[in-house]
């Protein structure tokens, strides 16, 4: 995949998934001050400070693969600058075309693995 190509989709994608997390992070601040607002727990049932809880949980899991994306996204943009996008972090070998237009923020080639235990 051309650079120059990639990077316009690399940064469109950055701006798609910065909105999401933008998103995200407000509707987490919006729930926790709706549980501040609360004078007390005492008249929600257990049940609904669980679902509370587990839907809080379930957003910041969420948040977080957000921000692993961003960082993979951000990751390849610096490599196009640096001049090594396309090339396998493993074995230095040109990262197959296909793979770059189906995931353009690739580091290795599918049969590229890390050794164990790194």
């Amino acid at each position: 995949m051309d650079p120059e190509e990639a990077r316009k989709r690399l940064e469109a994608e950055k701006a798609r998934v910065s909105g999401l997390i933008r998103e995200l992070n407000t509707e987490i601040d919006g729930e926790a001050e709706s549980d501040d607002a609360e004078l007390s727990n005492y008249d929600q049932h257990p049940a609904d400070s669980a679902t509370d809880t587990f839907e809080r949980e379930k957003d910041l899991g969420i948040l977080d693969d957000l921000e692993a994306e961003l960082a993979e996204i951000e990751a390849a943009i610096e490599r196009i600058e640096n001049g090594t996008y396309g090339i396998d972090e493993f074995t230095g070998a040109p990262i197959d075309p296909a793979r770059l237009d189906a995931l353009p923020e690739a580091r290795t080639n599918v049969d590229s693995a890390p050794p164990p235990g790194s």
